[in-house]
Parts: C-alpha cells; sequence; structure tokens
C-alpha cells in the first residue's frame, strides 16, 4: 500500500537543535491545572481512567475538542490549554494513561500494560465516553506527541472529525539527529532499566515512571523503521491509512524530539488524511517552544489563537467524504 498522502502545506525554516533543558522537564510534572469537572471514564477493556471535563462556556460551537498526552505527560500539563478552548465554546476533555498520573496503580511493578494498550484501550475509551457524554457533535482530537501518534489503533477512530497534532513524530531512531545515543537508549539502557526497576523510571528522561510493557513496546517501535505499523500487520497499516480527515500537524524547528522528518514519516501513515503541516520558528512564535512549549501559557497569542480558529472551522465543516 502507498505511503503516500495529500500534499503538505507548510510554513519552514531550518532546524536548530537543542537538548530538552531540565526545567522543560519539571514544568511537565509540576503545571498546576485549572479549573475542571474530575471525573473517571473507562478504556474499553474496563481499566478506570482518571479524566478532567472542562465546561465550555457562553455559546457552544458545536464540537467537544479530546486532548490526548503526551508519553510521560500528565493530563494537567493541559489544563490551561482545555480551559481556553472551554472559553471559545468548546467543551473539553483530558485523561491520563494507564499506568499515568491518576490512572497509575498502588504498584507499577508487575502491571500489565503496554503502548498499544494506550491507543486500543484507553484513547478509544475516551472517544466513546465523550460520544456517549456529547452525542451529534463533532468530536475533534488534539494529540501531542505520541496522542497523535495513537489515533490509528482505536477501533472506534472514526468518531474523530479532525485530528490537531502537537510535536507528534515517527519514534524510529533514525530520524533523531542523535540516532547513535538514541539506539543505545533503546537497545541498552531501557531493557536494561525495565529489569532492575520493573518499570521505566521518570529520571530516565520520560518525567512520569513508564510501565515496563509500555517502555518495551515503545523501544521495540522505535528500532523499527515502520515505527508502530511494525506490530499489528496490514489491518493496522490500513486503519491509519483510510483515516480521511483533516489533520493540523504543528511541529518546531527548535524540537529536539519530533524533528522534520519524524513528523513527515509519521504524517505518511496517515495515507488518505488532508494534511496541513505548520513548521513554527521561534522567531515566528516570538519565543522558544520546543517539544512541550505549545501548551505553556506564553503560547496563547502566538499559537493558541490560530490553533482555535482552525478548530472552530472543522466544528462548523461538514466532516469531506472519501471520494475513493
Amino acid at each position: 500500500m502507498s505511503m503516500a498522502h495529500a500534499p503538505v502545506l507548510e510554513q519552514d525554516a531550518g532546524p536548530t537543535v537543542r537538548d530538552l533543558p531540565q526545567e522543560e522537564r519539571l514544568t511537565v510534572a509540576d503545571a498546576s491545572p485549572s479549573t475542571g469537572v474530575p471525573f473517571r471514564l473507562q478504556a474499553l477493556d474496563g481499566y478506570p481512567l482518571s479524566a478532567t471535563l472542562f465546561p465550555h462556556e457562553g455559546a457552544e460551537v458545536g464540537a467537544v475538542v479530546l486532548i490526548s498526552s503526551a508519553t510521560g505527560a500528565r493530563q494537567r500539563y493541559y489544563a490551561r490549554f482545555a480551559a481556553f478552548l472551554a472559553r471559545r465554546g468548546f467543551p473539553t476533555i483530558t485523561f491520563d494513561y494507564r499506568g499515568i498520573g491518576g490512572s497509575r496503580p498502588e504498584k507499577l511493578k508487575g502491571f500489565e500494560a503496554n503502548m498499544e494498550d494506550w491507543g486500543r484501550q484507553d484513547l478509544a475509551g475516551a472517544i466513546a465516553a465523550v460520544r456517549e457524554r456529547f452525542p451529534g457533535r463533532r468530536l475533534l482530537l488534539v494529540g501531542h506527541s505520541v496522542g497523535g501518534q495513537l489515533l490509528g489503533l482505536a477501533e472506534n477512530a472514526r468518531e474523530v472529525s479532525a485530528l490537531l497534532t502537537v510535536a507528534a513524530g515517527s519514534g524510529y531512531y533514525k530520524l533523531f539527529p542523535q540516532r547513535l545515543r538514541m539506539a543505545l537508549n533503546w537497545r541498552v539502557l531501557t531493557p536494561a532499566l525495565t529489569r532492575a526497576f520493573g518499570k521505566l523510571p521518570g529520571w530516565a528522561g520520560t518525567v512520569e515512571d513508564l510501565p515496563a510493557g509500555v517502555a518495551r513496546q515503545w523501544a521495540r517501535w522505535c528500532l523499527d523503521p515502520n515505527y508502530l505499523l511494525s506490530e499489528g500487520g496490514e489491518p493496522r497499516r490500513e486503519s491509519y491509512a483510510s483515516l480521511y480527515l483533516p489533520v493540523r500537524a504543528y511541529s518546531f524547528s527548535d524540537d529536539p524530539i519530533a524533528s522534520k522528518d519524524a513528523v513527515e514519516h509519521l504524517l505518511g501513515f496517515y495515507a488518505d488524511a488532508l494534511v496541513d503541516h505548520r513548521r513554527v520558528t521561534p522567531k515566528q512564535a516570538g519565543h522558544p517552544i520546543g517539544h512541550f512549549g505549545f501548551f505553556r501559557e506564553g503560547s496563547r497569542a502566538s499559537l493558541w489563537e490560530e490553533a482555535v480558529e482552525w478548530l472552530a472551522i472543522q466544528a462548523l465543516t461538514p466532516r469531506p467524504v472519501n471520494p475513493r
């Protein structure tokens, strides 16, 4: 099957690579939440997940937003952006994957979970919960990093009317500037640490501890040129390729994790999608962005306003019909 997709529209500049600063990592774990209503939703297999609803204010726009987090980022990191969307008329829901934040069991050692569960069970369960709470409204998904990678794993992915990805790229290690370091990480360090601790400790670079099965599957994917399409065979390829929906993909020239090549690789999975790739530089944004900066308050004027305008258009525009 061809992995080509619709022409990509770009704002581009030469990328610069920098290490993820420690203060950026800490911000992910320690961001203070804005007002939201906590609740529990169920993954498709019944696992309880911590979630938060940010009710809309003022006039509704006819759509609801679901935010799917990055690996190792708690849902509270997205609270300010979710509250911003709610003030613009979008009821917005955030949630923690199993093993993370409020969805973490008392002990991770021996906890059975993998990254595929995050898409096939947790994201799919969140989509189902949104459809149940907001029947008849369009569902718009905002996916940060891995949150923009997992949609094709969810059996109910076609319930999503539009996808906005932020710093979401393939994890294949050869797409990283530091490919030797990444190869060492996935071939040696991750297996050794998960064996020693029964989990991948957050101090290894993921902020939150990760369940061992999540880390091991992530490592397998990152060592394969097909990344998450390396497992699941042709049905998985088709589940991604056949998603006919608008995609706005944000990537950033100062992001040391989601390089331009990695983002393009991931967008190739969504072969039938109508893709608009917005590659933004710190100069265009007026401040450094990196892998996490889109969701900081400082991005309100430069990036949030543009993103909510795109979401509003998707809320009002009928989903296109696939011509094939």
